[in-house]
């Protein structure tokens, strides 16, 4: 488990630490513990050369149907992003990734486990190596910055509070806020509030964090702030990312490899320098923010004279 980005505390360090020489007093039994844990799926995330890899999956919401048969893989260390429109079962493929969902067909693969087929135990302990950031933040309205950062610790780790403050400062100052620590999340801005979102993402130091619209709502200055956080963490901590979102202009900047989804399929893929220049129907017209092409501006409905009764 790796704690901060670069040049930061490292479990293994704080185990060899003696007690004469740590500044906070530490349980090494417990942290020694929770390190074997965090462990044993890691060392399963160091070996396949894509951290995940979908096959063929298929979900559907009642009789709406979701997903068609979606591939990808994520390669390990890389930022991908999965592009679409609203509403094209981006953010349901995450939910797939997090075991919230099953799929009707296919797999889900995330550090050569299958999602679907694990246990709760097994779900839980695969689920201690993610990272979310949610739409819109998600912080916990009634806690201040510092608690909603330090909560996944204290939930899921037997770190003294000592350790937790100095991890927690460490997360606020590597995204630019550790003098906003004491504030209520009401007091933030948007482009503030996903940045403390994005510190909890890192919180536990996962192996793959996930990004459900990161740039929604923001300005264009708090979302090249956050855009490029989203690429240097990435780089510094060596872990895999997710971004899911509609917004073309910074995603393409600073990920390695896009995903375009559209009617449940991957109807596009490639280096994200090579999307720009795309000669696909669907790539050029959501790259170029064009009106007119294979995505329509109309939901699928019945003619419109016969809603009116005219026909």
């Amino acid at each position: 488990m790796r704690f901060g980005i670069a040049g930061s505390i490292h479990v293994k360090q704080i185990l060899a630490t003696p007690q004469g020489l740590c500044p906070f007093k530490i349980d090494t039994e417990i942290i020694s513990r929770d390190y074997q844990v965090h462990q044993e799926i890691k060392s399963v995330s160091e070996s396949p050369e894509n951290l995940v890899k979908i096959s063929d999956l298929h979900f559907a919401y009642g009789e709406r149907k979701v997903l068609n048969g979606i591939n990808l893989k994520i390669q390990k260390g890389k930022v991908v992003a999965i592009l679409g429109v609203s509403g094209s079962g981006k953010t349901t493929l995450l939910r797939l990734m997090g075991g919230q969902v099953k799929p009707q067909h296919g797999s889900v693969m995330v550090a050569d486990r299958v999602v679907h087929e694990l246990d709760d135990d097994g779900l839980y302990l695969l689920r201690r190596d993610m990272g979310m950031m949610f739409q819109m933040g998600g912080l916990y309205s009634d806690l201040s910055v510092f608690d909603n950062v330090a909560f996944p610790m204290r939930e899921l780790t037997n770190l003294p509070e000592e350790l937790i403050r100095d991890l927690v400062l460490m997360k606020l100052h590597a995204v630019g806020l550790r003098g906003a620590s004491t504030m209520m999340t009401g007091e933030l801005s948007g482009g503030m509030a996903r940045r403390v979102a994005l510190a909890r993402a890192i919180a536990l130091d996962p192996m793959l964090i996930m990004y459900d619209e990161p740039f929604a709502g923001l300005d264009p200055i708090s979302l090249n702030v956050i855009a490029n956080l989203i690429r240097r963490l990435n780089d510094a901590l060596g872990v895999t990312s997710i971004v899911v979102t509609y917004d073309m202009s910074e995603s393409l900047k600073v990920v390695d490899y896009a995903y375009f989804v559209h009617d449940g399929v991957v109807v596009a893929e490639g280096p994200a320098a090579e999307m720009f220049s795309s000669d696909n129907p669907f790539v050029h017209q959501f790259v170029h923010a064009q009106p007119d092409g294979p995505v329509a501006f109309h939901y699928p409905s019945n003619p419109y004279p016969v809603e009116l009764g005219m026909s």
